[in-house]
């Protein structure tokens, strides 16, 4: 991921908007309010749009874009500015404009081939070892496909195994320390002879290959086969291509099929993950037996909102998500226990929108026993995840005697600052109702209750009313990867952006220009590939090197890698570049003119005296969508 890109997926554009004192409200999947950037008070002609982190003001401004042009335009700042402060905001750190060495790239490259050396050298290991074979065969109910799938493997008992076979094949000590898989023990400075010491980091035990989500090989999970031996699971250390708290085991797989179900499931044990892909299940992941971590639901709410965390049977998996509440903190704070903080987890769920729920697990079961003993009962476990809050009530309340005041009073006291932190206020009046029916109390004992815990909150949005309220509103498409590939394509070969304007031209369209793009970063890299195009002076690429703002070094770089493999013939590329820009228009035309309907149900509402304007951009948009599909028919024909 590119800085920008996690600038972008750290910060959420209706909180960036919400703080400038822009009051929002729902309108489908969508927010409406008043455009910040002038004085028209009357109706609410700010949309945006979350699913693609984007704005536009059908008012006056007649202007959007993402939360750069956002904080650009709101602070007089240029693009190099706004993304420092945005940066800064988002906790990340800009070094990316500073050019990755080929022979940094080489060092990652030859950590990958190590670790995908180590994989073929641990799984040779485990089919030498009759014993774990028929372990993970017989005892966690694995198929030969799902071995070889996943890539299982065992490091075998000893402290040079690994080191000794990788250095006789041509790696040094180093490359095996930085890949994690060789441990430095430094020598003690208070005894004399003590001598720094480097051994095997994996030994006797299952070995489990990570990759990041897009398969990338980063590191490895370990897990003990000796009862004895501690911590049951080992984790690869980090390093420059392996980082805990932003993978999730399995995601490389379990991407497409999270989609498919629009839901996320969560269980604590890589073996959990792999048995659960091996039934049918494959939209499970794991974290790396830590702290599920935001940057962790970050990936996944790429994918999906819904995600459910499906807790182990024990004491310590079923009340997991109370860490962070005072009363289980003590009891729960073990050294690598996998922890869910439920007033972290409902801060991210509001800050993300998000719905996180909680499945356990029955009978003292793990999941790969659940799913081993009925497959249809993982199903139903999962359908019955309970949100958070619920899951907590119930968790406190269990084996409790809920006629003593004093436990009453306890249980409120944990379960009020949680309802207190959900944004929505008809939750935490549903919420509210539930505790009081529950500790058998008048609901106005609770809503009087002084809550210790701090709130945090975002601003309440109203409910969208009226007539207006039943308008469908079109979801917006993520057109991120639209643009970055065609983007590429003319970064790449800038001539074709003429020959696209004469094609456009011919359609009767306008050319190519920065509004055709999205984000803003986008359109600063088009505009020195317009530029490069319209000049005669120097030769394309030498153009945009010497023109090319360092903001956007490491996106240009990003694209070139993208479509390095590119061989497709020029002619075929100016058809598809051509209809991929009509495809992107014709989206962005019928969202507008959706929304613009929208709009006028609430002039309406409102009286009407912007309904004309709203008329207006309506039959504009309309009519270009009647242009671009005779030109997309056109454009078939030929």
């Amino acid at each position: 991921m590119s800085t920008l890109d996690e600038i972008k997926s750290r910060i959420d554009i209706v909180d960036l908007v919400s703080e400038a004192g822009v009051k929002l409200r729902h309108a489908g999947k969508n927010y409406t309010g008043f455009c910040p950037f002038h004085d028209n008070k009357h109706t609410p002609a700010f949309v945006i749009w979350p699913e693609s982190g984007t704005w536009r003001c059908f008012g006056q401004c007649n202007e959007g874009g993402d939360i750069f042009k956002f904080v650009m335009k709101r602070d007089g700042l240029d693009f190099k500015d706004a993304m420092q402060k945005l940066a800064l905001r988002a906790g990340v750190e800009i070094k990316e404009y500073q050019r990755e060495s080929p022979q940094q790239k080489e060092v990652y490259e030859n950590l990958r081939k190590l670790l995908e050396d180590a994989i073929i050298y641990y799984r040779t290991q485990l089919f030498a070892n009759k014993d774990i074979l028929t372990y993970l065969r017989e005892k966690r109910g694995l198929t030969d496909a799902s071995i070889e799938t996943f890539g299982l493997g065992f490091a075998p008992n000893g402290y040079d195994n690994a080191l000794r076979y990788f250095t006789q094949r041509g790696f040094s000590q180093q490359d095996l320390i930085d890949s994690g898989l060789l441990t430095v023990r430094e020598a003690d400075s208070q005894a004399p002879n003590s001598e720094s010491r480097v051994y095997d980091k994996f030994r006797n035990r299952i070995m489990i290959p990570i990759r990041d989500e897009n398969g990338k090989m980063a590191g490895f999970g370990a897990r003990i086969v000796d009862p004895n031996d501690i911590p049951k699971f080992l984790n690869s250390p980090e390093t420059p291509i392996f980082s805990k708290g932003r993978i999730l085991y399995g995601l490389d797989r379990a991407r497409k099929p999270i989609r498919a179900a629009d839901q996320a499931v969560i269980v604590e044990g890589y073996l959990d993950v792999i048995a659960l892909h091996q039934a049918g299940y494959e939209n499970v992941v794991s974290p790396m037996g830590t702290a599920l971590t935001e940057d962790q639901l970050r990936l996944l709410k790429k994918s999906t909102r819904r995600i459910v965390l499906a807790l182990d049977p024990d004491a310590a998996g079923q009340k997991a998500v109370l860490r962070g509440l005072d009363a289980a903190r003590s009891a729960m704070d073990r050294e690598g226990e996998l922890g869910f903080d439920a007033r972290g987890l409902l801060k991210n769920e509001a800050r993300l929108q998000a719905d996180l729920r909680v499945a356990t697990m029955p009978d003292d079961l793990d999941p790969d026993e659940i799913v081993a003993r009925d497959k249809e009962e993982w199903k139903r476990l999962i359908e019955n995840a309970k949100p958070i809050v619920t899951h907590v009530m119930d968790s406190l309340a269990a084996g409790q005697d809920l006629n003593d005041a004093k436990i009453k009073n306890q249980i409120a006291a944990q379960v009020l600052p949680l309802i207190e932190d959900l944004p929505n206020p008809l939750e935490r009046d549903t919420y509210r109702q539930a505790l009081s029916r529950m500790l058998k109390v008048d609901e106005r004992s609770l809503t009087s209750t002084q809550v210790q815990a701090p709130v945090v909150r975002r601003k309440p949005r109203e409910a969208v009313k009226g007539p207006a309220a039943e308008m469908p509103v079109v979801a917006v498409n993520p057109r991120l990867k639209i643009e970055s590939y065609c983007l590429g394509v003319l970064y790449r070969k800038p001539e074709l952006l003429y020959r696209l304007d004469r094609k456009l031209q011919e359609f009767g369209l306008s050319p190519l220009a920065v509004e055709d793009f999205e984000y803003t970063d986008h359109q600063l890299l088009f505009s020195v590939v317009s530029l490069a195009v319209r000049q005669d002076e120097k030769e394309h690429q030498n153009f945009m090197l010497g023109e090319l703002p360092e903001e956007v070094v490491g996106l240009s770089k990003e694209l070139l890698a993208q479509t390095e493999t590119l061989d497709t013939l020029d002619d075929k590329l100016l058809e598809e570049l051509l209809a991929r820009f009509l495809d992107l228009r014709r989206a962005h035309a019928m969202i507008n003119v959706n929304q613009l309907r929208f709009l006028q149900e609430d002039e309406q509402q409102q009286g009407g005296a912007n309904l004309k304007v709203y008329q207006e951009q309506a039959i504009q948009f309309t009519r270009l969508l009647h242009s671009l599909d005779q030109a997309k028919r056109k454009a078939v024909k030929r």
